[in-house]
């Protein structure tokens, strides 16, 4: 298990769990962050990274993306 932020470019990996306070949780969730889901890294520049979930390209912080476990 490691955060979202050490997966590779182009590494399609599993949600295992998701950290971080309720409200945190809560709106990871409505973008499709949700345990068991399938993520893949399209890029990571800067302080943001750009993932495929559930068929959808969502960017999101550094700080966010090492809540979620994969």
């Amino acid at each position: 298990m490691m955060p979202l932020t050490f997966a590779k470019e182009g590494e399609t990996t599993n949600i295992v769990r998701i950290g971080g306070k309720e409200d945190v949780r809560r709106f990871l969730e409505s973008l499709g962050f949700v345990v068991g889901a399938q993520v893949m890294v399209v890029s990571a520049n800067g302080g943001n990274v750009i993932v495929n979930v559930k068929d959808s390209r969502v960017a999101i912080s550094r700080e966010m993306a090492s809540k979620i476990m994969v």
